[in-house]
């Protein structure tokens, strides 16, 4: 899940969106190469899926050509025609090719969940979203220039709120917070040990305590688990069996996975992908694969999920512009940019230790989630801002041609 941006640890050069870890980053010194694979879950012409997959599967693997162990990739184009790549290795120490839509952690699209039952029970009228977060929450956000009777809604959504970072804190250590619980309020309590960053609505900065908070905020008003929420309002009705909110202490992830790989000093690639991600909860704990992650963007920004209102909503955007994204959005828990080809792209992306993952929906309809298996700084060194940020660029690349060849 992404964190507040990020300066690189010289403290040079502008910020990135970065992750909810923190921990100092490895540098991968052998480029690994292995047999991909690719599966195309609808029947469509040969020579057009010939294409298409041979190109999409190129793309991949100058992904892994540049350092990531494995990286996973699935098209949906808006007929619903899918197929699936993955290249790599999936162990390391085994070299078993990766499997095809294998679950990863998606981190922060777990936004784009939350945020989507927020609006669902704005819909219901339940929710005001310009209504202050003490209506529903009374008394718990409190602080340092923090006044819960002066943050709505709709800036949590929006990271609008000027609430400080809890993450940063929380993972500094990935290794050390790998199968640590933390309770939701006990990291709500960290936040708040902090001032705020800034009054409520004069900018735009990204800090996972918003949805934390927008978590409690669900809880508070369904008297329902957030994982029951997501479950029964978009797992279940859109057939994803593979897209969940882990349990409380649930380290496994439940089915076929490439082993995420993440790094505290250099040259030390290890498996990190058994984790307890109460750490991230509301803000980036959730597991899917590319295709359904797919199937959801699809349904969401397709009107499946939400009004023809909220949806109008959740795309009104502030600027959110960063050295990946210039003209880079924000609206409720959703993103925009321009593709390179024209017409905006939504989606969201998320990092977290293990796996790196960029998606979006194009102007037609087609739907793309690229996963790799490690993250940038377990790949190249943090003090390396320039490294840092190609690393970041060439998945961002990598989505935005699939994007624009589909």
């Amino acid at each position: 899940m992404n964190t507040t941006p990020r300066e690189s640890s010289s403290g040079k050069g502008r910020r990135l969106r970065t992750t909810i870890a923190v921990s100092a980053a490895a540098v991968l010194v052998a480029s690994m190469v292995a047999a991909g694979a690719l599966v195309r879950a609808t029947a469509v012409p040969a020579e057009a899926v010939d294409a298409a997959s041979a190109a999409l599967e190129t793309r991949m693997q100058s992904l892994v050509d540049a350092g990531y162990p494995a990286a996973l990739a699935s098209i949906t184009q808006p007929d619903g025609e899918t197929y699936d790549a993955a290249v790599g290795m999936a162990d390391l120490a085994t070299g078993t090719p990766p499997p095809v839509d294998g679950e990863v952690r998606i981190a922060s699209n777990t936004k784009m969940f939350v945020a989507t039952i927020v609006l669902q029970l704005v819909d219901e009228g339940r929710i005001d979203l310009d209504a202050p977060i003490d209506t529903y929450l009374p008394g718990l956000i409190a602080g340092d220039g923090i006044d819960g009777a002066r943050i709505t809604v709709r800036q949590l959504l929006q990271h609008t709120s000027g609430l400080p970072e809890y993450a940063d804190q929380i993972a500094a250590d990935a290794f050390a917070a790998q199968k640590r619980y933390i309770s939701p309020r006990d990291m709500l309590e960290i936040a708040l040990t902090r001032p705020a960053v800034f009054e409520p609505g004069a900018r735009w900065e990204y800090s996972n305590t918003n949805y934390l908070v927008l978590g409690l905020l669900i809880e508070a008003v369904t008297d329902r688990a957030l994982a029951q929420q997501i479950d029964e309002r978009i797992a279940a009705p859109l057939g994803l069996e593979h897209t969940y909110f882990p349990s409380p202490g649930e380290w496994m992830l439940r089915g076929e996975h490439p082993v995420g790989y993440h790094a505290q000093t250099p040259g030390d690639l290890r498996d990190i992908s058994e984790m307890d991600t109460s750490f991230a909860w509301a803000a980036g704990a959730m597991v899917s694969t590319p295709r359904e992650l797919n199937t959801f963007m699809s349904a969401l920004v397709g009107g499946e999920l939400l009004s023809d209102t909220a949806l109008a909503l959740m795309q009104t955007t502030v600027p959110a512009g960063d050295e990946l994204w210039p003209d880079g959005a924000y609206g409720l828990g959703l993103q925009s940019w321009h593709l390179s080809c024209g017409g905006l792209a939504w989606g969201h992306g998320g990092d977290i230790p293990g796996t790196q993952t960029r998606n979006a929906v194009g102007p037609d309809g087609a739907a793309v989630t690229i996963a790799v298996t490690a993250l940038p700084w377990a790949v190249v060194s943090p003090d390396d801002h320039e490294a840092l940020l190609e690393q970041y660029r060439i998945v961002v690349d990598a989505l935005d041609a699939t994007l624009c060849a589909s």
